[in-house]
């Protein structure tokens, strides 16, 4: 079992930045695959990065890739993903999720454990 509290959401101007921390519980944190996703008034979830037990693979969607950083501290059972360059269209609620992988998955499905989520709000 693994339980995901994300945090670090909130409203910020059009250009500006944000860091979103995921804080995961469980001893062996560094055997999942974790994910971002997220979600806007009336969308389905999309995915939005993913990273590897290592860190040693990233994935990003192609809407936030150059923009967004995801990382990882398998010491801190952390997850983070930091937003830089913030647009009207990135407002969402964003969910951190974990699935036990060496690899990586963009798929909602493929995830098990999800957090409660965090709101972002970007002002146009």
């Amino acid at each position: 079992q693994v339980l995901l509290v994300e945090t670090g959401g909130g409203l910020v101007q059009a250009g500006g930045s944000l860091r979103l921390s995921c804080a995961a519980s469980g001893r062996t944190f560094s055997s999942y695959a974790m994910g971002w996703f997220r979600q806007a008034p009336g969308k389905e979830r999309e995915f939005v990065a993913t990273i590897n037990w290592n860190s040693g693979i990233r994935k990003y969607a192609g809407s936030v890739k150059g923009r967004f950083t995801i990382s990882r501290d398998n010491a801190k059972n952390m997850v983070y993903l930091q937003m830089n360059s913030l647009k009207s269209e990135d407002t969402a609620v964003y969910y951190c999720a974990a699935v036990e992988s060496s690899g990586i998955r963009s798929q909602s499905y493929e995830y098990n454990y999800w957090g409660q989520g965090t709101q972002v709000t970007v002002s146009s």
